[in-house]
């Protein structure tokens, strides 16, 4: 019963103008046992999906500032209903801007402290391992998934930034050294119901062995971002 409701599980996969990863997060959902559905910016439709990822890229090319223009989409204005109503959400990169845009997520995004784009293999620490998209995980557990991004700074007010430390929101911090001057190391965070995740780093690029980061199992065999997508078929089978 519950591998035959993984497999009918629909994640919506966004695509706007610039979007670079959807292929690759729809794979991901894919290898994580989903069904991937196509969901396209301007269709105020969310085709009746189990769960949403917003993944990484340039939409409108950045243009004002990273996420802004997305924001006003048709397909985001009916989202931030439904996310609201307890729809699992995952923004990756650009999707995170998103959410933020949207005031889904607190914070904002802004350019990297160093002014440059960074592309790495990142190590990150697991904060909080109960939300839909890290179930599957454990708290305190160091992952490594790819970071790309020129705008990926967070950052937000002191009370804002004690609020999400003091309700458990900070889902991600990165580890060994701060890529872009996030406050506090942030690296992902959560709303307060923990359906609607926000990250820089990309865990799609991380779900097969092969073509993922290294590991101790060997050259490009990591895949460490997988959890995220076998944790919301998780979510969707015990809700």
């Amino acid at each position: 019963m519950a591998s035959t409701a993984l497999a009918t599980a629909r994640i919506g996969v966004v695509t706007f103008p610039g979007t670079l990863d959807d292929r690759d997060a729809a794979r991901a959902v894919r290898l994580a046992g989903g069904r991937p559905v196509a969901l396209w910016h301007a269709d105020a439709d969310l085709q009746g999906v189990d769960a949403v990822v917003l993944p990484g890229g340039f939409s409108y090319g950045d243009y004002l500032r990273a996420g802004a223009i997305s924001r006003f989409a048709p397909v985001v204005d009916v989202l931030v209903d439904a996310a609201r109503g307890g729809l699992p959400v995952l923004g990756i990169c650009n999707g995170f801007q998103v959410l933020t845009e949207a005031h889904l997520l607190p914070g904002s995004m802004i350019k990297n402290d160093h002014l440059h784009f960074v592309c790495r293999e990142q190590v990150l620490t697991v904060e909080n391992a109960e939300t839909a998209w890290t179930r599957d995980y454990a708290a305190g557990q160091r992952i490594t998934v790819p970071l790309k991004n020129q705008d990926g700074q967070f950052v937000a007010d002191e009370r804002t930034l004690d609020e999400l430390e003091g309700e458990g929101r900070v889902v991600f911090r990165y580890a060994d050294a701060n890529p872009n001057g996030s406050r506090r190391d942030i690296a992902g965070i959560t709303n307060a119901a923990g359906n609607v995740v926000g990250l820089m780093p990309h865990p799609e690029h991380a779900v097969e062995a092969g073509f993922g980061p290294a590991s101790d199992a060997g050259h490009r065999a990591g895949t460490d971002g997988l959890g995220f997508f076998t944790s919301v078929l998780t979510t969707l089978v015990s809700s």
